[in-house]
C-alpha cells in the first residue's frame, strides 16, 4: 500500500544550523514520535550550508492534514520547543509524493546517518 511523504525543507538563518539541530534532535523530533508522526529520515542537508529537511510518511493527505493540526496545537509543541525552531526558520517549503513502503524503508536505510551532528 501507497503511503503519502512529505519533504519538508528549512532554509535556516545563516550560523544556527548547529542550534536547530540540536533543537530537533533533543525536542523536535522526540515529541514528534511520541504524537505518533512517522519520521522516516531528517537532517542537514547536503546542497546547502543552512539548509535542513524533514521527511514524514503518511496513510493519506487527511491523515498529514489531521496529524499536523493535531501536533502544531498541542501545548507540547506550543509551550515546548516551537520557539527555539521557529526563531532560526527562514522560510520552509513543503513537498508531497506517494511513496511504496520499500521507497520509504530505503529512505529511512540510506539517510539513517543525516540525523547526526552536522559537520
Amino acid at each position: 500500500m501507497q503511503r503519502l511523504i512529505q519533504i519538508r525543507t528549512y532554509q535556516l538563518a545563516p550560523g544556527t544550523l548547529l542550534t536547530f539541530h540540536r533543537a530537533f534532535v533533543d525536542a523536535a523530533v522526540p515529541l514528534l514520535r511520541a504524537a505518533g508522526h512517522d519520521v522516516v529520515s531528517f537532517g542537514p542537508s547536503l546542497h546547502k550550508e543552512d539548509a535542513y529537511y524533514l521527511i514524514r510518511a503518511y496513510d493519506d493527505l487527511a491523515d498529514l492534514n489531521a496529524q499536523q493540526d493535531a501536533f502544531y496545537g498541542s501545548p507540547e509543541w506550543r509551550q515546548g520547543p516551537r520557539e527555539a525552531v521557529l526563531a532560526v526558520i527562514q522560510q520552509y517549503l513543503d513537498a508531497v509524493l506517494w511513496l511504496s513502503p520499500e521507497a520509504i524503508n530505503d529512505l529511512r536505510r540510506r539517510n539513517a546517518g543525516a540525523a547526526g551532528t552536522p559537520g
